[in-house]
């Protein structure tokens, strides 16, 4: 895709998923390092546009499924009335990949239709090698302090930081406590008490949610996508194997429901939402989903950090989005006024006490009110500290597909866990051969 060099695997990115409150919902391709020039005469944002900035500025982003969205846009559009400046919510599909999809075509119309993108951290490194987004490292500069380091990490392409942190993720197993005495501390134990109660339901549907969900299990187990440099393939190993075996048996053996094959997050919160599973895994912001007066298991649930691998470690992905502003915007002063607004302490408060997703200011896993909404929060802040990176290259979307369109395969049921990783290092090999 890029005619560059794959950055090193061991830099931090991260998001997954397909709506508004996810891991991005969902999500490698941001990282901090120098290798490579790709971004030189990149466009850098002047923070004193922002100071009078008038008129409307589009904030795109993923499907507002939980209405987070717009109750942040009313709240600015009422603070910045008297300035006459406004946000309108573009809302694009849920998916990530189409999410992706809709704002490069716009970049590379050169369009203006979005001022400002909610973009998942993996497209960092993508979207600054083209030069389709601000370098916003003069306005993050005297902000770099407040904000928790992984999601920053996943901002910064190049030493530069090209999205202002929005929200950040890492996944919990959520579960029935009528049912489940104690959370299972492995993966294996989690698949085995699904199976004798009332399954599992996860992200299972070929999109970046379920590479997010094996590789879970396949870095808990001392698996690796890329080498160490980046340049070359390692996703076909025993390691993976047995992650992916795992996960195929917990499907095709009824610890899961082969429904969940075509799950993204909203189908799997729904389906938990009804009362007939047992675990969920999901991102923070399906607590307050669980929680609302529509949900079954309201008061019936809590959530525990993610299980080990037997024998092996423990691993989560580090999600999330930052906000990026085109290049092509009319209006990167409002953009950069909504961009500040997102991470002012107030807005983080909200987001994490209204709608459940984890904040990226340090300070706010330290206020009192978010601990009586989130109990789990000290928890969560040591879990995004902790999470680990997605592979980053600037052709993570190829390898990205590579991994979910095969695993899919393999616990639907359409090709054994070896073909799957297999095909899955010869397509990666592939996407790296085109730089």
């Amino acid at each position: 895709m890029l005619g560059c060099v794959a950055l090193a695997s061991g830099a931090l990115v991260g998001a997954c998923g397909g709506d508004d409150g996810g891991g991005g919902g969902g999500g490698g391709g941001a990282a901090a390092g120098d290798e490579g020039n790709l971004t030189e005469g990149a466009k850098v944002i002047d923070p004193k546009l922002m100071d009078k900035a008038t008129g409307t500025v589009k904030y795109c982003q993923g499907k507002d499924t939980t209405g987070a969205a717009a109750r942040w846009a009313k709240a600015f559009n009422s603070k910045y009335a008297s300035q006459n400046l406004k946000v309108e919510i573009v809302e694009f599909p849920a998916s990530a990949d189409e999410q992706r999809n809709q704002f490069i075509q716009r970049q590379q119309a050169k369009s203006g239709d979005c001022d400002a993108f909610s973009s998942d951290v993996i497209w960092t490194a993508e979207f600054a090698a083209q030069k389709w987004v601000y370098d916003l490292t003069p306005f993050m500069e005297s902000r770099k302090d407040k904000l928790l380091k992984p999601p920053l990490d996943a901002a910064t392409f190049e030493n530069k930081i090209w999205a202002s942190p929005e929200t950040t993720d890492a996944a919990f197993i959520y579960y029935q406590k009528d049912q489940v005495k104690t959370p299972p501390k492995t993966w294996q134990e989690v698949y085995k008490v699904a199976k004798e109660q009332n399954q599992i339901v996860f992200q299972g549907a070929p999109y970046e949610g379920l590479t997010c969900d094996f590789l879970e299990l396949a870095f808990a187990n001392g698996g690796k996508v890329l080498s160490d440099d980046g340049t070359k393939a390692e996703i076909d190993s025993p390691e993976n194997l047995a992650a992916l075996k795992l996960m195929t048996d917990a499907v095709q053996g009824g610890s899961a429901p082969k429904s969940v094959t075509t799950y993204m997050e909203p189908e799997s919160l729904s389906a938990w939402q009804t009362g007939k599973y047992t675990f969920m895994r999901n991102w923070p912001y399906a607590f307050a989903a669980s929680n609302d007066k529509a949900s079954k298991v309201k008061g019936k649930f809590e959530v525990a950090p993610l299980p080990s691998f037997e024998g092996a470690g423990t691993a989560g992905i580090l999600g999330g989005h930052g906000s990026v502003i085109s290049v092509y915007s009319k209006n990167p002063g409002g953009a950069l006024a909504v961009t500040d607004y997102l991470t002012q302490p107030s807005t983080q408060k909200t987001f994490a006490t209204v709608n459940s997703q984890a904040p990226v200011l340090k300070e706010t896993y330290d206020d009192p009110d978010v601990a009586k909404v989130q109990p789990f929060i000290k928890e969560l802040r040591t879990a995004v500290e902790n999470a680990k990176p997605r592979p980053v290259s600037q052709v993570y979307p190829q390898i990205s597909q590579a991994i979910y369109k095969n695993v899919n395969q393999a616990i639907s049921g359409q090709a054994s866990p070896e073909d799957a990783l297999k095909k899955a290092q010869s397509d990666i090999e592939n996407a790296l051969s085109t730089f």
